[in-house]
C-alpha cells in the first residue's frame, strides 16, 4: 500500500500537469500534453520512482535512534521513527533541570526537526513480525494498534530504571520515589522538592514531620545520581537558604550506594576525591549499603506528632539496619530491559538483544539491527553509555549509506539472501560533528569499533572530575578535577548540542542561575 507521502506526491504531480494543460490550451490554443492515458502512466511512474527507496524503521529517539535518523541519507532511504518520546533528550544535563539550573526545553530536540524524516509515529512498539517484516505498534494516546512495514529495522529502544524488586519502590513511584531518566521525571522531582519546602514552612507542621519533609535520599553511585546530588546541594545552599532561611537547617541529603564507592567506572583516585568532596559539603554518603525496602508507616499518636491519626509517612530501610524517614527519594541505581525487548522473540542475553560484530541480529539475514542500551554484542558487553550508543549509530549510518544501500533489498528474489557484510568504516572517536573529518585518519574496519572518549562527571557549580587515563583520544593519559574539570564538562556538552537555539539558551540559563538564582515557582 502506498504511504500518505507518496500519495501526496502523486496528487501534486497530477495537479501540476492539469494546470499546465489548462494554461497551454487557453493561452496558446494548442492541444493538451498527450493523451490522458499517457498522463496516467506518467503519474504511476512518478509514484513508483518515489517509492523505490528501502524503508528503514527506527525504534527509539534516544542517543542511538536519533543520531542514526539524522545521519541516514534520505535520498537513499525512507526513514521512519517510532518512539513514545517525540524528542531527543540530552541526558548529561538532565540532573540540572531537576533543580532549575536549566529549563527542560533547553536540553531536548523535537524528533520532527530531523531533516528529511519520512514519518514519525508517537507510539510504543509492541511486537515484531519478522516473517512479514512488520512492527506492531500501539498508539500512545488511544491505545489503537497499527502495523508499520520495514525493509531494515533498527531496535534502539533503550532501557528503563531497575528497582531490583526492592519492596515499596515501584508502589511509591511518582509519590515519594522518583526515577531520573526522562524529562517528566525531572519535572516531577522539581515540583516535589518545592512542594516539600512549602509544606515544611507551614506553621502547623511538627518538627519531626518537617525533618522528614526535608529529608532527600538519592539511590545509586553512578554519574547521574552523583551529579543530581551535587546540583541539589547547590540549590539548597544558593536558593533555598535565601528564600526559606527558617527551615534550611533541617534539610538533609543522603546518598546511598550498594557498592564500595562512587563512580565505579572512573579511576579510583577521582572516585575517592568525588566522595570526599560530597562529604565536605555535609552530604551523608553511605557506601556498601543498599535500600532494602521502602515502607509506608502511619502516625498514631496525635499529641506527639501533630498529625492526623492514620496519616502516613515513608521510611527507607537500609542494609545496615538503619531507618531513614524521607519525603523524596530519587532512584537511579541501575538499568532493566523494557517490556518490548522481552516480547520481540529475538535472542536475548540478560534482557538485551544479542548482536554480532556488525550490530546485526543473528538469523535475520541482515534486515534487523540493535544498538544502544538494549543490545549486547556476542563478543562481550559494552558500557550502557551515551557514547557507545552514539558511536554505534555513526557506524550503522555509514554502513547503510555506503554499503547496504547498494544491495537491492526491495527485490523479492533477495528475500532469503543475506545482506553482504559492509566494507571498512572509520570509528567515531571524535565526539563533535564539526571535527568528524579526523575520524578518517583512524584505522577502518568492517566491524564496529568502540573507542573510549574518556569520562566526565559534574559536581555542581565549579566542581567536577574527568578521567582520560584510558581514552583513545589523541591526548595525554591524565585526570582532572575541580574547576578545570567543571569547565571541560560544560564546554564539551555545550558544543554537542544539536541546535543553535539550545547552544544559546543553555549559557543564558547558567548565567541566570548564577546571578539571579533558580526559579522556585511550583506549577
Amino acid at each position: 500500500e502506498l504511504s500518505p507521502n507518496i500519495k501526496l506526491i502523486g496528487l501534486t504531480v497530477h495537479m501540476k500537469m492539469a494546470l499546465i494543460t489548462a494554461l497551454r490550451s487557453r493561452a496558446f490554443g494548442i492541444a493538451p500534453l498527450g493523451h490522458p492515458f499517457l498522463q496516467q502512466r506518467m503519474l504511476i511512474r512518478t509514484i513508483k520512482t518515489a517509492s523505490k527507496k528501502p524503508r528503514v524503521v527506527i525504534l527509539g529517539s534516544g542517543w542511538a535512534g536519533n543520531t542514526l535518523a539524522r545521519r541516514l541519507n534520505k535520498n537513499l532511504f525512507d526513514v521512519r521513527l517510532i518512539s513514545p518520546a517525540n524528542h531527543f533528550l540530552f541526558t548529561p544535563m538532565l540532573p540540572s533541570t531537576a533543580v532549575g539550573t536549566l529549563e527542560f526545553r533547553a536540553i531536548q530536540e523535537p524528533v520532527r526537526t530531523i531533516s528529511g524524516l519520512g514519518e514519525y509515529y508517537q507510539a510504543k512498539a509492541r511486537g515484531i513480525d519478522t516473517e512479514s517484516k512488520l512492527v506492531q505498534c500501539e498508539d500512545l494516546f488511544k491505545g489503537q494498534r497499527f502495523d508499520v512495514k520495514y525493509d531494515y529495522l533498527v531496535i534502539a529502544a533503550g532501557n528503563k530504571t531497575n528497582t531490583f524488586n526492592t519492596p515499596g519502590v515501584a508502589d511509591r513511584e511518582g509519590e515519594e520515589v522518583f526515577f531520573l531518566k526522562h524529562l517528566h521525571h525531572a519535572r516531577q522531582i522539581r515540583n516535589r522538592i518545592l512542594e516539600c519546602f512549602e509544606r515544611a514552612s507551614n506553621p502547623n507542621i511538627s518538627e519531626m514531620e518537617r525533618k522528614r519533609l526535608l529529608s532527600f535520599i538519592v539511590v545509586g553511585g553512578g554519574p547521574t545520581s552523583c551529579e543530581f546530588t551535587a546540583e541539589l546541594n547547590d540549590f539548597l545552599l544558593q536558593d533555598v537558604a535565601k528564600w526559606y532561611p527558617e527551615i534550611i537547617r533541617d534539610a538533609k541529603i543522603t546518598l546511598v550506594e550498594a557498592g564500595p564507592g562512587l563512580l565505579g567506572s572512573f579511576q579510583k583516585a577521582l572516585a575517592d576525591y568525588y566522595l570526599e568532596s560530597l562529604i565536605k559539603k555535609d552530604i551523608d554518603v553511605r557506601v556498601c549499603t543498599a535500600v532494602t525496602a521502602v515502607e509506608d508507616r502511619f502516625f498514631e499518636d496525635k499529641e506527639k506528632n501533630d498529625e492526623k491519626p492514620g496519616a502516613h509517612y515513608t521510611v527507607a530501610k537500609l542494609g545496615d539496619g538503619t531507618d531513614i524517614p524521607f519525603a523524596t527519594m530519587v532512584w537511579s541505581a541501575g538499568l532493566a530491559p523494557v517490556k518490548f525487548i522481552e516480547q520481540t522473540g529475538l535472542e536475548l542475553n540478560r534482557g538485551r538483544v544479542v548482536v554480532d560484530s556488525y550490530l546485526r541480529v543473528p538469523g535475520q539475514n541482515g534486515r534487523i539491527f540493535a544498538m544502544g542500551d538494549c543490545a549486547t554484542p556476542q563478543d562481550g558487553p559494552l558500557p550502557p553509555t551515551a557514547s557507545v550508543a552514539e558511536q554505534q549509530a555513526y557506524y550503522l549510518g555509514d554502513c547503510l549509506n555506503e554499503y547496504y544501500s547498494k544491495f537491492d533489498v526491495l527485490d523479492s528474489n533477495n528475500d532469503d539472501t543475506e545482506v553482504p557484510h559492509p566494507g571498512p568504516v572509520a570509528p567515531a572517536l571524535v565526539p563533535w560533528e564539526f571535527m568528524e573529518f579526523m575520524n578518517k585518519f583512524l584505522t577502518k574496519s568492517s566491524k564496529f569499533q568502540y573507542k573510549n572518549r574518556g569520562s566526565l562527571a559534574g559536581m555542581g557549580f565549579g566542581g567536577g572530575v574527568g578521567d582520560l587515563t584510558n581514552t583513545d583520544l589523541p591526548s595525554p593519559d591524565a585526570t582532572m578535577s575541580g574547576f578545570i574539570a567543571f569547565l571541560t564538562w560544560r564546554t564539551t556538552y555545550l558544543t554537542k548540542q544539536l541546535s543553535w537555539s539550545n547552544m544559546m539558551l543553555i549559557p543564558m540559563y547558567w548565567f541566570k542561575a548564577a546571578i539571579f538564582g533558580r526559579d522556585i515557582s511550583r506549577f
